[in-house]
């Protein structure tokens, strides 16, 4: 498959601090978990298309309830990634995640533990399924930069 920068997620904040600030200020804007899961899936409609012919076993995220795929390309210093999932809200964690994580160093990647995911309250506001599933998204993405170092 021949690479196209546009289907990997970049994004607008400079660091993964920026990004989980912005997020933060983002998900606070709302009053209730209701209008912020529909805050949420709405970020995962304006994720990059995902490759139908990346929705493998390879790229697969395990530990996920519902379908989840990652795949990674290395562009000089930083790591891009992109993602899909089968269902509405997880396409919206997916999109949290990328916004997070995408277009980074490694050792920035590796310097953002998940902890972010409950100081923003959405491990709290998720089921466990969920929760786990999100989890192993940045387990993924971790894995994947510490793979590349």
């Amino acid at each position: 498959m021949n690479f196209d920068m546009t289907m990997y997620f970049t994004p607008d904040e400079a660091t993964p601090d920026e990004a989980i600030a912005a997020i933060g200020e983002e998900l606070a804007l709302f009053d209730d978990w209701m209008d912020r899961y529909e805050f949420i899936i709405e970020l995962g409609r304006k994720l990059p298309p995902y490759p139908a012919a990346l929705q493998d076993e390879a790229h697969r995220v395990q530990g996920c309830q519902s379908q989840v795929w990652l795949a990674a390309h290395e562009e000089g210093e930083k790591l891009f990634f992109t993602g899909a999932s089968d269902a509405a809200i997880v396409s919206g964690l997916v999109a949290l995640v990328l916004r997070v994580y995408s277009g980074r160093t490694k050792a920035e990647i590796l310097g953002t533990p998940a902890k972010f995911l409950h100081d923003l309250g959405l491990i709290g506001a998720l089921s466990t399924n969920r929760g786990n599933g999100v989890a192993a998204m940045v387990e993924r993405i971790q894995s994947i930069a510490s793979t590349a170092l």
